[in-house]
């Protein structure tokens, strides 16, 4: 595919109404310039200059669907009963995400990862430690029973739904289930951007897998084309999907659909972008969110692929979890 029908299908882009359904967490940044050795212990004391909140797991892929969609994007999950709840939904409020079908959960905590950095100037710094907090616990009955209800009375108003699993217990089986027969019963598309437990996802419109867990789920390495190839047939016909964007890293990506007829179409295309890698941190939700807009957008899904694979191409040169909008897909097509 050349960069004129890049562009083509960028200027496509439209600004679809997507439903996040997922493990919203958020990632907090403590930054501090090393200033001695404790005498109470042998650690490194920190003078604290900046503490940055950024939205992470579930929430960073709302974060790339509200960029590209212009804030046409709804959460639904669970927060806790604590500061760090608060915090997180200000956060997504702030960055143009829907929090009115989030449930707060008394008995779990938010899911936080505290990421405390030091260094010895401001241009050179060094995590010395990363505190979590989090509940892993599948979500009790009575919370569970209301995203449910939420998703059978709320869905039909989207084009689309991200199912993003974290393994933080928000997508239960029942929660997961309800939100494929939902989406089965008003023709809406729905994508898994998942890891593992691949089966609980099986009859959603596409999955998001990157190589390491495909392997994983299919028990062999991809060595060659011949595996490649083995691997998406294998994991359409077991989980019985019509699409497999497979994320293959500097090897760039694969993509499998499955006609009416069970043929299997398979297509590759190569990573955008190789040189320029500063972090590929949350790249994975920035392909979900571009490949499920383009869909919704109505683009095939070969087209879909090549939005992601060049919105991802845009975030890995950038330090932490970054977005793109669609003027930045477009932007970039120009520039080169």
């Amino acid at each position: 595919m050349n960069k004129n029908d890049l562009l083509k299908y960028v200027q496509q882009l439209k600004q679809p109404k997507i439903l996040i359904i997922g493990d919203f967490a958020l990632d907090e940044m403590v930054y501090g310039l090393t200033e001695r050795i404790s005498r109470e212990a042998p650690v490194l004391i920190l003078e604290h200059y900046e503490t940055k909140k950024i939205l992470g797991a579930a929430s960073n892929a709302a974060h790339n669907c509200a960029k590209l969609n212009s804030g046409n994007t709804w959460a639904l999950g669970v927060y806790g009963d604590d500061y760090y709840g608060r915090e997180l939904i200000k956060l997504l409020e702030e960055k143009n995400i829907n929090t009115s079908l989030m449930v707060m959960d008394k008995s779990r905590k938010t899911t936080t990862k505290t990421r405390i950095s030091g260094s010895c100037n401001h241009s050179i710094t060094q995590q010395i430690v990363r505190i979590d907090r989090q509940t892993k616990t599948p979500l009790n009955a009575d919370i569970e029973n209301m995203l449910i209800k939420k998703i059978e009375e709320n869905l039909k108003n989207f084009d689309g739904v991200i199912l993003s699993d974290y393994h933080l217990g928000c997508l239960t089986s029942n929660v997961v289930k309800a939100a494929i027969e939902t989406a089965k019963k008003y023709n809406k598309i729905i994508v898994a951007d998942i890891q593992k437990d691949m089966e609980k996802y099986t009859g959603v419109s596409a999955i998001t897998p990157n190589q390491p867990d495909c392997e994983k789920q299919v028990g062999y390495f991809i060595k060659d084309d011949k595996t490649l190839e083995k691997a998406g047939h294998d994991l359409l016909k077991e989980l019985k999907v019509k699409t497999v964007l497979l994320t293959r890293g500097e090897n760039g990506m694969a993509l499998f659909e499955s006609d009416n007829n069970n043929a299997v179409n398979f297509s590759q295309v190569a990573a955008y972008n190789k040189k320029e890698v500063f972090d590929v941190t949350g790249a994975g939700d920035t392909v979900v969110a571009a490949f499920t807009s383009a869909l919704c957008s109505g683009l095939n899904a070969k087209a879909a692929m090549c939005i992601g694979n060049l919105a991802a191409s845009i975030v890995i040169r950038y330090f932490g979890c970054h977005t793109v909008t669609a003027e930045d897909l477009k932007n970039e097509l120009i520039s080169k």
